[in-house]
């Protein structure tokens, strides 16, 4: 499933694109995906400009500018792809996997692409997006002022889940997913069993820079291509290539005086990985 770096890449692809531009034609192919479309998809979007796009946790969010402002918010489910044609370039014709199709009076071709269709589209009035059902549980993003030693405490205190589970719950941090969860608790040096309520002060301050750090790097990269995701452009992420431990059970740890394995259980039905030797 994408993560907060694949959908950050995403959005910075749509941004020089779509900010500015007016959309002349929008057009569903199917009911929805893992819910309907909203049927005034189109009413409410066909010939409003973009004012912005952002993202909130795993969400983008395209919003419109002018009175009573609408927002258009996009989840990539597990295989969601967003596919771009620019102006003067032939537009693609739709294949049997785009479903959402919007075009631009500057010449811009915009389909959202998911074959599982597990994603979603939903719409919101700016003026109370913060509360929207899908975005107001979401606790703050890993780059925010928000999100530091005393918040992370506070949110371990009492908790009897592992680390590794409570990074994963949105509620408590936005956009993390069990790649950067396994990556950043290894860089932290902090077991993905370790108990949450069992987190130091010091030690919540380095996984707040392990995470950041990893996001940063993951971001740059354009994200991690392990199946489906792609840029706007095709263009694969390669973090992938830079894992420290996901997906490398039973081989060597790459720290140097370590000389262990990578392991890998399952938690919460999901797998993790980490190595015995460097993660406490």
């Amino acid at each position: 499933m994408p993560e907060l770096p694949e959908v950050e890449t995403v959005c910075r692809g749509l941004r020089p694109v779509l900010e500015g531009a007016e959309i002349t034609r929008l057009l569903t192919r199917r009911e929805g995906l893992r819910r309907p479309f909203p049927p005034d998809l189109a009413q409410r979007l066909v010939g409003r400009r973009v004012a912005g796009v952002s993202r909130r946790g795993k969400y983008i969010l395209i919003e419109m500018d002018g009175g009573n402002a609408s927002v258009l918010i996009v989840h990539l489910g597990m295989s969601g792809r967003v596919k771009v044609d620019l102006p003067g370039c032939a537009h693609r014709e739709p294949g049997r996997h785009d479903h959402l199709i919007i075009q631009t009076r500057e010449g811009t071709q915009i389909m959202l692409n998911d074959a599982r269709r597990f994603g979603l589209v939903a719409l919101a009035d700016a003026a109370s997006l913060a509360d929207h059902p899908l975005l107001g549980h979401l606790g703050p993003e890993p780059f925010s002022d928000g999100l530091d030693a005393a918040y992370l405490l506070g949110a371990c205190q009492k908790r009897a889940t592992s680390m590794k589970m409570l990074l994963m719950d949105q509620q408590v941090i936005a956009g993390l997913g069990n790649i950067y969860v396994s990556e950043s608790l290894y860089r932290a040096g902090i077991s993905p069993r370790l108990k949450a309520a069992r987190l130091s002060r010091k030690r919540a301050g380095a996984l707040i820079e392990a995470l950041r750090a990893v996001l940063e790097e993951a971001i740059l990269a354009g994200g991690s291509s392990l199946r489906d995701h792609a840029g706007i452009n095709g263009e694969l992420g390669t973090f992938q290539h830079g894992f420290k431990v996901y997906g490398r059970a039973d081989e060597a740890c790459l720290s140097d005086d370590c000389g262990q394995s990578i392991k890998r259980i399952i938690q919460a039905g999901r797998a993790t990985f980490y190595c015995p030797g460097c993660q406490r």
